[in-house]
């Protein structure tokens, strides 16, 4: 049996409280698996520790208890292990407004040093496949919101990472551009077999990005999982969706008929 991607086994997360009276837990004994190729949807009301989970993941803190395990290494303690094999896409683009689009996406490459002109080549390709052929020399202020993140985008994937972590990549766009980049995101991670988790707080970014839906409690845990197979997302969605506003405490209102005034 193909031991998972990553690994959560029994992980809790304390920070201390502003006024110095204690800890406060953010993670709350949490455990899971992803596999290789799956795309994780983690879905929760703002503070439930989402982004907690997403620090201890990338390595950016460690665990009060319990551990974190990526690809059979724990990313807080091996943090340059895991240089050039994880890309992340945040709720902004995060561009660097004195570089290209071109200069943005080469410089995960740069990091890595890559030679420049392989590295070019390579943000080349990533531009264009994500529909930016002809603006690879446009400052990020000359391009749309939606452009700006497949710049990033591009520029998560230029580095050829195992796993993707992205952090409500889309939530700062309008719904038709978010909708367009959604779709063009699970195809290039499935053409590409990445692992990726998805962090968001809507409902139905989650049931169609995800391979499965985790419905984070908080301090975070796990109230609700969903796998998102082909009848799920067509048949069975209407009922996953009705089971997770149940969980999440934001039950659809009841359509009442109108009615009208007395003649």
């Amino acid at each position: 049996m193909t031991e998972p991607l990553i690994r959560f086994s029994d992980v809790s997360k304390d920070f201390p409280k502003p006024d110095g009276s204690g800890t406060f837990t953010a993670v709350d004994r949490l455990s899971f698996t992803i596999d290789k190729g799956e795309i994780v949807a983690v879905l929760g009301k703002t503070g439930c520790g989402k982004s907690t989970m997403f620090n201890l993941l990338s390595g950016l803190i460690e665990p009060t208890s319990g551990t974190v395990s990526v690809t059979g290494h724990d990313p807080f303690k091996e943090f340059s292990y895991f240089r050039g094999k994880i890309g992340i896409v945040f709720q902004n683009d995060r561009l660097m407004p004195w570089r290209t689009a071109i200069d943005n996406v080469v410089l995960g490459l740069e990091i890595l040093d890559a030679k420049k002109s392989d590295a070019e080549a390579v943000a080349r390709r990533w531009l264009s496949r994500l529909g930016l052929s002809g603006h690879e020399n446009d400052w990020p202020h000359a391009l749309s919101g939606g452009m700006r993140q497949r710049v990033s985008i591009a520029r998560a994937f230029a580095v050829e990472p195992d796993i993707l972590l992205c952090d409500e990549p889309f939530s700062s766009l309008d719904e038709m551009t978010a909708r367009d980049l959604r779709a063009e995101f699970v195809r290039l991670v499935k053409q590409n077999g990445k692992t990726a988790v998805f962090i968001t707080h809507h409902i139905n970014e989650a049931m169609d990005v995800g391979d499965r839906v985790m419905v984070f409690h908080r301090p975070a845990r796990i109230a609700y999982e969903a796998r998102m197979d082909e009848a799920a997302k067509t048949t069975g969605r209407q009922a996953i969706q009705e089971e997770i506003l149940k969980v999440l405490g934001l039950e659809a209102k009841e359509t009442k008929p109108e009615t009208k005034p007395a003649a």
